[in-house]
Protein backbone atom coordinates (compact mmCIF):
# COMPACT_ATOMS: atom_id res chain seq x y z
CA UNK A 1 0.00 0.00 0.00
CA UNK A 2 1.20 3.54 -0.77
CA UNK A 3 2.63 5.24 2.30
CA UNK A 4 0.44 8.23 3.14
CA UNK A 5 1.22 11.26 5.26
CA UNK A 6 -0.94 12.27 8.21
CA UNK A 7 -2.23 15.25 6.24
CA UNK A 8 -3.17 13.07 3.28
CA UNK A 9 -5.06 10.72 5.55
CA UNK A 10 -6.89 13.63 7.16
CA UNK A 11 -8.00 14.68 3.69
CA UNK A 12 -9.23 11.15 2.99
CA UNK A 13 -11.20 11.19 6.27
CA UNK A 14 -12.82 14.50 5.32
CA UNK A 15 -13.69 13.09 1.90
CA UNK A 16 -15.32 10.05 3.50
CA UNK A 17 -17.37 12.33 5.76
CA UNK A 18 -18.58 14.32 2.75
CA UNK A 19 -19.59 11.11 1.02
CA UNK A 20 -21.41 9.93 4.14
CA UNK A 21 -23.59 13.02 4.53
CA UNK A 22 -24.33 13.05 0.79
CA UNK A 23 -25.29 9.37 0.73
CA UNK A 24 -27.62 9.82 3.69
CA UNK A 25 -29.18 12.99 2.30
CA UNK A 26 -29.91 11.23 -1.00
CA UNK A 27 -31.21 8.09 0.72
CA UNK A 28 -33.36 10.05 3.16
CA UNK A 29 -32.42 7.70 5.98
CA UNK A 30 -29.44 6.19 7.76
CA UNK A 31 -27.03 6.79 10.61
CA UNK A 32 -24.73 9.83 10.39
CA UNK A 33 -23.49 10.20 13.98
CA UNK A 34 -21.55 6.98 14.38
CA UNK A 35 -20.40 6.97 10.76
CA UNK A 36 -18.76 10.37 11.23
CA UNK A 37 -17.20 9.52 14.60
CA UNK A 38 -15.51 6.41 13.17
CA UNK A 39 -14.29 8.02 9.93
CA UNK A 40 -10.71 8.65 11.08
CA UNK A 41 -10.14 5.09 12.23
CA UNK A 42 -11.75 3.61 9.10
CA UNK A 43 -9.55 5.89 6.99
CA UNK A 44 -6.39 4.82 8.81
CA UNK A 45 -7.33 1.18 8.28
CA UNK A 46 -8.20 1.29 4.59
CA UNK A 47 -5.65 3.84 3.40
CA UNK A 48 -2.66 3.03 5.60
CA UNK A 49 -2.85 -0.19 7.59
CA UNK A 50 -4.84 -3.18 6.39
CA UNK A 51 -3.72 -5.51 3.62
CA UNK A 52 -6.52 -5.95 1.08
CA UNK A 53 -6.80 -6.16 -2.70
CA UNK A 54 -9.77 -4.33 -4.27
CA UNK A 55 -9.32 -6.38 -7.45
CA UNK A 56 -9.53 -9.61 -5.46
CA UNK A 57 -11.89 -9.00 -2.51
CA UNK A 58 -11.88 -12.67 -1.46
CA UNK A 59 -8.09 -13.01 -1.48
CA UNK A 60 -7.33 -15.67 1.12
CA UNK A 61 -4.37 -13.83 2.66
CA UNK A 62 -6.18 -10.51 3.12
CA UNK A 63 -6.72 -8.83 6.46
CA UNK A 64 -10.35 -8.98 7.57
CA UNK A 65 -12.51 -6.04 8.68
CA UNK A 66 -15.65 -6.44 10.80
CA UNK A 67 -17.89 -3.44 11.37
CA UNK A 68 -19.69 -4.78 14.41
CA UNK A 69 -21.75 -1.60 14.71
CA UNK A 70 -23.17 -2.27 11.28
CA UNK A 71 -25.51 0.73 11.21
CA UNK A 72 -22.40 2.89 10.62
CA UNK A 73 -21.87 1.21 7.25
CA UNK A 74 -22.03 4.44 5.18
CA UNK A 75 -18.46 5.28 6.18
CA UNK A 76 -17.32 1.74 5.35
CA UNK A 77 -19.05 1.87 1.96
CA UNK A 78 -17.38 5.23 1.28
CA UNK A 79 -13.96 3.77 2.14
CA UNK A 80 -14.49 0.67 -0.01
CA UNK A 81 -15.59 2.73 -3.00
CA UNK A 82 -12.67 5.12 -2.63
CA UNK A 83 -10.26 2.18 -2.47
CA UNK A 84 -11.73 0.84 -5.69
CA UNK A 85 -13.78 -2.15 -4.54
CA UNK A 86 -16.70 -0.83 -6.59
CA UNK A 87 -17.61 2.24 -8.64
CA UNK A 88 -18.18 5.35 -6.56
CA UNK A 89 -21.39 6.05 -8.46
CA UNK A 90 -22.93 3.11 -6.58
CA UNK A 91 -22.73 5.19 -3.39
CA UNK A 92 -25.76 7.09 -4.67
CA UNK A 93 -27.85 3.91 -4.42
CA UNK A 94 -27.57 3.58 -0.62
CA UNK A 95 -30.63 1.82 0.87
CA UNK A 96 -32.40 1.59 -2.48
CA UNK A 97 -34.11 -1.63 -3.52
CA UNK A 98 -31.70 -3.94 -5.31
CA UNK A 99 -28.60 -1.97 -4.27
CA UNK A 100 -25.54 -3.76 -2.91
CA UNK A 101 -25.41 -0.98 -0.30
CA UNK A 102 -28.11 -1.75 2.22
CA UNK A 103 -28.71 -0.19 5.64
CA UNK A 104 -26.42 -2.78 7.23
CA UNK A 105 -23.48 -4.51 5.55
CA UNK A 106 -24.13 -7.64 3.54
CA UNK A 107 -21.78 -9.79 1.51
CA UNK A 108 -23.23 -8.81 -1.85
CA UNK A 109 -21.03 -5.75 -1.46
CA UNK A 110 -17.38 -6.39 -2.48
CA UNK A 111 -15.05 -6.01 0.48
CA UNK A 112 -17.59 -6.95 3.16
CA UNK A 113 -16.34 -9.95 5.13
CA UNK A 114 -19.42 -10.59 7.30
CA UNK A 115 -23.01 -9.25 7.51
CA UNK A 116 -23.38 -7.19 10.69
CA UNK A 117 -25.86 -5.02 12.50
CA UNK A 118 -27.27 -7.15 15.31
CA UNK A 119 -25.33 -5.33 17.98
CA UNK A 120 -23.00 -7.39 20.14
CA UNK A 121 -22.44 -10.14 17.60
CA UNK A 122 -19.66 -8.70 15.45
CA UNK A 123 -16.83 -9.28 17.91
CA UNK A 124 -17.72 -12.97 18.15
CA UNK A 125 -17.51 -13.17 14.34
CA UNK A 126 -14.14 -11.41 14.38
CA UNK A 127 -12.86 -13.80 17.06
CA UNK A 128 -13.95 -16.77 14.95
CA UNK A 129 -12.11 -15.36 11.93
CA UNK A 130 -8.97 -14.78 14.01
CA UNK A 131 -9.09 -18.36 15.35
CA UNK A 132 -9.47 -19.68 11.80
CA UNK A 133 -6.51 -17.65 10.54
CA UNK A 134 -4.38 -18.93 13.43
CA UNK A 135 -5.43 -22.51 12.66
CA UNK A 136 -4.47 -22.06 9.00
CA UNK A 137 -1.16 -20.47 10.05
CA UNK A 138 -1.96 -17.24 8.18
CA UNK A 139 -0.26 -13.97 9.08
CA UNK A 140 -3.43 -12.00 8.27
CA UNK A 141 -5.07 -9.89 10.95
CA UNK A 142 -8.68 -9.15 11.87
CA UNK A 143 -9.80 -5.59 12.56
CA UNK A 144 -13.14 -5.00 14.29
CA UNK A 145 -14.99 -1.78 15.09
CA UNK A 146 -17.36 -1.79 18.06
CA UNK A 147 -19.70 0.87 19.35
CA UNK A 148 -19.42 1.71 23.02
CA UNK A 149 -23.18 1.17 23.37
CA UNK A 150 -22.93 -2.39 22.11
CA UNK A 151 -20.34 -3.11 24.81
CA UNK A 152 -23.39 -3.30 27.08
CA UNK A 153 -24.13 -6.64 25.39
CA UNK A 154 -23.02 -9.78 27.21
CA UNK A 155 -21.85 -11.47 24.01
CA UNK A 156 -19.08 -8.88 23.68
CA UNK A 157 -17.51 -10.10 26.89
CA UNK A 158 -17.94 -13.78 26.02
CA UNK A 159 -16.07 -13.05 22.78
CA UNK A 160 -13.41 -11.08 24.66
CA UNK A 161 -12.84 -14.01 27.02
CA UNK A 162 -12.52 -16.32 24.02
CA UNK A 163 -9.98 -14.01 22.36
CA UNK A 164 -7.89 -14.16 25.51
CA UNK A 165 -8.16 -17.95 25.84
CA UNK A 166 -6.93 -18.52 22.29
CA UNK A 167 -4.21 -15.81 22.51
CA UNK A 168 -5.51 -13.99 19.45
CA UNK A 169 -2.72 -11.48 18.92
CA UNK A 170 -3.96 -11.21 15.31
CA UNK A 171 -7.14 -9.45 16.53
CA UNK A 172 -7.29 -5.65 16.76
CA UNK A 173 -10.52 -4.07 17.97
CA UNK A 174 -11.44 -0.40 18.06
CA UNK A 175 -14.15 0.81 20.42
CA UNK A 176 -15.74 3.95 18.98
CA UNK A 177 -16.23 5.54 22.38
CA UNK A 178 -18.40 8.55 21.49
CA UNK A 179 -20.50 8.15 24.67
CA UNK A 180 -23.85 8.39 22.87
CA UNK A 181 -26.31 5.77 21.73
CA UNK A 182 -29.79 5.97 20.25
CA UNK A 183 -31.62 6.88 23.48
CA UNK A 184 -29.06 8.96 25.35
CA UNK A 185 -25.60 8.87 26.89
CA UNK A 186 -23.89 5.63 27.84
CA UNK A 187 -24.06 6.54 31.52
CA UNK A 188 -27.80 7.21 31.29
CA UNK A 189 -28.64 3.96 29.51
CA UNK A 190 -26.19 1.48 31.05
CA UNK A 191 -22.89 2.72 32.54
CA UNK A 192 -19.81 0.85 31.32
CA UNK A 193 -17.31 2.17 33.83
CA UNK A 194 -13.66 2.02 32.83
CA UNK A 195 -13.52 0.27 29.45
CA UNK A 196 -9.73 0.29 29.43
CA UNK A 197 -9.61 -1.59 32.73
CA UNK A 198 -12.36 -3.96 31.56
CA UNK A 199 -10.55 -5.02 28.39
CA UNK A 200 -7.27 -5.28 30.27
CA UNK A 201 -8.99 -7.57 32.77
CA UNK A 202 -10.02 -9.76 29.82
CA UNK A 203 -6.38 -10.08 28.76
CA UNK A 204 -6.24 -7.46 26.01
CA UNK A 205 -3.28 -5.23 25.33
CA UNK A 206 -5.20 -1.96 25.55
CA UNK A 207 -4.58 1.56 24.27
CA UNK A 208 -6.56 4.70 25.09
CA UNK A 209 -6.40 7.46 22.49
CA UNK A 210 -8.21 10.35 20.86
CA UNK A 211 -10.00 8.34 18.18
CA UNK A 212 -10.39 11.39 15.95
CA UNK A 213 -6.66 12.19 15.98
CA UNK A 214 -5.05 10.60 12.92
CA UNK A 215 -1.53 10.90 14.28
CA UNK A 216 -2.48 9.04 17.47
CA UNK A 217 -4.20 6.29 15.50
CA UNK A 218 -1.14 5.72 13.30
CA UNK A 219 1.20 5.77 16.30
CA UNK A 220 -0.98 3.15 17.98
CA UNK A 221 -0.76 0.91 14.93
CA UNK A 222 3.01 1.31 15.04
CA UNK A 223 3.06 0.30 18.71
CA UNK A 224 0.81 -2.70 18.04
CA UNK A 225 3.19 -3.95 15.37
CA UNK A 226 6.05 -3.91 17.88
CA UNK A 227 4.25 -6.46 20.06
CA UNK A 228 2.38 -8.26 17.30
CA UNK A 229 3.26 -11.77 18.46
CA UNK A 230 2.91 -11.43 22.23
CA UNK A 231 -0.17 -13.66 22.53
CA UNK A 232 -2.47 -10.77 23.50
CA UNK A 233 -5.47 -9.53 21.51
CA UNK A 234 -5.34 -5.76 21.00
CA UNK A 235 -7.97 -3.16 21.93
CA UNK A 236 -7.97 0.55 21.10
CA UNK A 237 -10.39 2.64 23.12
CA UNK A 238 -10.90 5.65 20.88
CA UNK A 239 -12.55 8.67 22.47
CA UNK A 240 -14.51 10.20 19.60
CA UNK A 241 -17.16 12.81 18.88
CA UNK A 242 -20.45 11.56 17.50
CA UNK A 243 -21.19 13.51 14.32
CA UNK A 244 -17.54 14.63 14.10
CA UNK A 245 -16.94 17.41 11.58
CA UNK A 246 -20.53 18.64 11.23
CA UNK A 247 -21.26 21.48 13.65
CA UNK A 248 -24.94 20.77 14.33
CA UNK A 249 -24.44 17.00 14.61
CA UNK A 250 -21.51 16.91 17.02
CA UNK A 251 -22.39 15.34 20.39
CA UNK A 252 -26.13 15.45 19.60
CA UNK A 253 -27.90 12.18 20.35
CA UNK A 254 -30.73 12.94 17.91
CA UNK A 255 -28.33 12.50 14.97
CA UNK A 256 -27.82 8.82 15.73
CA UNK A 257 -30.19 7.70 12.99
CA UNK A 258 -31.61 10.72 11.15
CA UNK A 259 -30.66 11.81 7.62
CA UNK A 260 -30.02 15.50 6.89
CA UNK A 261 -32.51 17.53 4.88
CA UNK A 262 -31.31 19.67 1.94
CA UNK A 263 -30.31 22.76 3.95
CA UNK A 264 -28.67 20.61 6.62
CA UNK A 265 -26.76 18.67 3.95
CA UNK A 266 -25.53 21.92 2.42
CA UNK A 267 -24.42 23.17 5.84
CA UNK A 268 -22.69 19.86 6.57
CA UNK A 269 -20.64 20.13 3.36
CA UNK A 270 -19.72 23.72 4.26
CA UNK A 271 -18.58 22.57 7.70
CA UNK A 272 -16.45 19.92 6.02
CA UNK A 273 -14.86 22.47 3.71
CA UNK A 274 -16.89 22.24 0.54
CA UNK A 275 -19.06 25.21 -0.34
CA UNK A 276 -22.30 24.89 -2.27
Amino acid sequence: MTKRTVEELKEFATDLRKKVVTMLYEAGSGHPGGSLSAADYVTACYFSEINVDPKNPKWEDRDRFVLSKGHSCPVLYAALATRGFFDEEILHTLRKEGSILQGHPNMECPGIDIPTGSLGQGLACAVGMAIGLKYDKKSSRVFAVLGDGECQEGEIWEAAATANKYKLDNLIIFVDNNNLQIDGTIDEIMPLGNLVAKFEAFGFQTYEIDGNDMEQILLTFDNIRKTAKNGKPKCIIGHTIKGKGVSFMENVCDWHGVAPKKEQWEQALKDLGEGI
